[in-house]
C-alpha cells in the first residue's frame, strides 16, 4: 500500500483520489507515522461485519427463559414483598 506525506497528499490530491476510487488505497503519514488510510467509499469493509440473526433456526431459547433462576436468585438475595 502507498504511504504518501501530507505535503505530498496535499499536492497530489486529485491523483490519490483518482487512484484510490479506482481500487488502490493509499495512507496519510505525518512525520512518518500513519494518519489516515484513505479507500473508496463502496469498497468492502476490512472486517465481515457480523449480522443480527445469523444463528436463527440453529438455536432454540426457552419460553421460560426471562424467568430461568428467578427461585435461587430469590434465595440469594431474599426475596422482599
Amino acid at each position: 500500500m502507498v504511504v504518501v506525506n501530507i505535503h505530498e497528499a496535499k499536492t497530489h490530491l486529485s491523483r490519490l483520489i483518482d487512484r484510490a476510487s479506482k481500487g488502490e488505497p493509499f495512507v496519510i503519514a505525518k512525520a512518518g507515522k500513519a494518519m489516515v488510510k484513505v479507500v473508496p467509499i463502496d469498497a468492502p469493509p476490512e472486517k465481515k461485519m457480523r449480522r443480527t440473526g445469523f444463528l436463527e433456526g440453529h438455536i432454540a431459547v426457552p419460553d421460560d427463559f426471562n424467568t430461568m433462576g428467578a427461585k435461587e436468585i430469590e434465595e440469594l438475595f431474599g426475596k422482599k414483598s
